[in-house]
């Protein structure tokens, strides 16, 4: 499959299917169903398990603080959260057969090379692995497109990154600006950033959104996002680790709908009237001739008005014609034209 994202194509938007699935396989496939229903262009999954993330260590250094993943240790959220890898390959059929693309975020060797065997055509490296060069170095050996978040990367990292994905032989480097909280303030989102790395980078630039609800993804398609990725539910009230920031159908196809209208009011540089607009020229001002002038009686401010419609000579000529004696008796309400005007 042909993957690239450009400036010349729609918006690229991804449903990250993350750990909503609740470790179901059926609530697996229907959200990949739900995301190509709600217009999503492609779903993406994550391929890893507690231990390729981490050990099964309880120590302080291990448990999580958070308001909703706390009380527990990372071994044990990951255990919770991983979708079974044995589940991929029916996964992507279904992707496949109902025409959505399916990509997947790697975390270890052992994953790029399993998903090498499903043939996807891209993949994700989240941003707490954008420090892993060795990753991304190995996952761009396979000249696949890497979209790599950049989630409390410094700028020095980032760079880091882009050098790793591109020595390694990424097909194509696609930045996509995050917030790693979860959920993520609208007030910490700093879209303006997505500007300046798709000019310091040269590559295009989205936006992994973590906060509540669509507005920034909106706002950041607005300013040129060329990718949204957003954690997708079939409904907050079945609990995950990911639910309770993620959006339902209803809210991903308004994005969709939302994302699509933006783009198209975006259009392109252009000056002058619209189809709809040249019918409109009628309601211009132009100059009229306000009260009744005799043949040989002087165009005079009493006379001759800039008012609407559109019908007369264009206003920029009322100081030409000023002085000027009429050709002809001219009634009043009749749009002035040249050949009326002695000049």
């Amino acid at each position: 499959m042909n993957f690239r994202i450009s400036d010349r194509k729609p918006v690229f938007i991804v449903a990250e299917v993350s750990a909503n699935h609740n470790q179901d396989f059926k609530i697996a496939a229907a959200l990949i169903k739900k995301s190509k229903e709600c217009g999503a262009d492609a779903v993406k999954f994550q391929v890893y398990t507690p231990d390729t993330l981490t050990i099964n260590a309880d120590n302080r250094y291990f448990r999580i603080k958070h308001p909703q993943w706390g009380g527990q240790t990372l071994y044990e959220l990951y255990k919770k959260a991983y979708t079974p890898w044995r589940w991929m390959g029916r996964l992507k059929r279904i992707a496949d057969d109902l025409g959505i693309i399916f990509f997947a975020t790697v975390f270890d060797k052992t994953s790029v090379d399993f998903l090498e065997g499903l043939r996807v055509p891209a993949y994700k490296i989240a941003s707490f692995e954008l420090v892993d060069l060795s990753l991304i170095e190995y996952a761009a050996k396979t000249k696949k497109a890497l979209i790599m978040s950049t989630g409390m990367a410094s700028l020095p990292e980032v760079k880091d990154a882009v050098s790793a994905a591109k020595n390694g032989g990424a097909k194509q480097v696609i930045l996509l600006k995050c917030v790693s909280s979860y959920p993520a303030r609208p007030d910490e989102m700093n879209l303006k950033t997505i500007l300046h790395m798709k000019k310091l980078f040269g590559c295009p630039v989205g936006l992994s959104d973590h906060s509540l609800g669509t507005d920034v993804s909106v706002a950041a398609a607005v300013l040129g996002a060329r990718v949204i990725e957003k954690h997708f539910t079939l409904s907050r009230k079945i609990k995950t680790p990911d639910s309770f920031f993620s959006i339902e159908p209803a809210e991903f196809k308004d994005l969709v709908a939302r994302i699509r209208t933006v783009e198209n009011a975006l259009g392109e540089v252009r000056y002058g009237s619209t189809a709809d607009e040249k019918k409109n020229k009628v309601f211009r001002r132009s100059l009229i001739v306000v009260r009744s002038i005799k043949k040989g009686e002087p165009l005079t401010n009493e006379n001759v008005n800039s008012i609407r419609p559109g019908y007369g000579l264009p206003p920029k000529n009322l100081k030409l014609v000023l002085g000027k004696k009429a050709a002809q008796d001219v009634p009043e309400g009749t749009p002035l034209r040249l050949d009326m005007i002695r000049m």
